[in-house]
């Protein structure tokens, strides 16, 4: 009897230093972002496309009839751990595809959050079959891989006269054909700083489409209008302007 008493003891000791254990453990999190646009502050859907009702800091009268882009390698990491999930997702404004949820999930926790806009060097080396059907290839003769991103519209001329525009950011390239080279990197990391993840969580990532064109190098459409993606030091402008387009928003748990 006495020995029955210490083993019985001796279990419920056990199973209670267990469930404090699993008690401590961080629980298991799935992640969805949201991506939403702006202009200035103002809500732009694919509703508001195709009209000329958009005003650039240079002054330059426009619309916006196609918006989508890629974003990749998201990132959580804090004193404990660094989670990369090597995935991408074409954010498709047009189609109203802006929301997804990575397949892996992660511990609850504080972390920093960040993800590549476009696709890093290794990524956009190889064969991404969505990518394929969604057309969003670059020709061979500018290095291949795929677009960062297409903004496609219609602007206001010098002459008063409306004329297309294709904002395509690319991996920039030098000497167009067999043999292209690469002067910069023009993918760049989007750091949405401190996240307290503790249950199922939408990130709201926003895009202001005005930034773009604004600063630190102020966008002319009359002169950066198309044939940009041949051109290596458009791209460039366009990665500087790009780092302070994205911010985050609301947090929803």
């Amino acid at each position: 009897m006495k020995k029955s008493f210490v083993f019985l003891t001796l279990s419920m000791l056990f199973l209670f230093c267990c469930s404090d254990d699993d008690g401590n453990q961080p629980l298991e999190i799935m992640t969805t972002f949201k991506f939403s646009h702006n202009w200035d502050g103002a809500l732009v859907t694919n509703i508001n496309f195709n009209a000329i009702q958009y005003t650039n800091a240079n002054g330059d009268l426009l619309s916006i009839e196609r918006l989508r882009y890629v974003v990749s390698d998201i990132v959580f990491s804090n004193n404990e751990r660094t989670i990369e999930l090597d995935m991408h997702h074409l954010i498709d404004v047009t189609n109203n595809d802006m929301v997804f949820t990575p397949q892996e999930s992660i511990p609850s926790g504080t972390y920093n959050v960040s993800f590549t806009f476009g696709l890093d060097n290794e990524d956009n080396s190889q064969n991404l079959p969505d990518l394929n059907t969604a057309n969003f290839n670059v020709p061979q003769n500018l290095g291949g891989g795929y677009h960062y991103m297409q903004l496609d519209g219609k602007f206001v001329n010098a002459n008063m006269e409306e004329q297309g525009y294709n904002y395509h950011a690319i991996r920039a390239a030098d000497n167009p054909g067999p043999n292209p080279t690469f002067p910069q990197d023009t993918f760049f990391e989007v750091d949405l700083g401190s996240i307290d993840i503790t249950t199922n969580v939408e990130i709201e990532v926003e895009m202001n489409i005005a930034q773009w064109f604004k600063e630190p190098n102020l966008w002319d459409l009359n002169i950066l209008n198309q044939m940009l993606m041949p051109n290596s030091q458009a791209q460039i402008l366009m990665f500087q302007n790009g780092q302070n387009v994205f911010s985050l928003g609301d947090v929803s748990q």
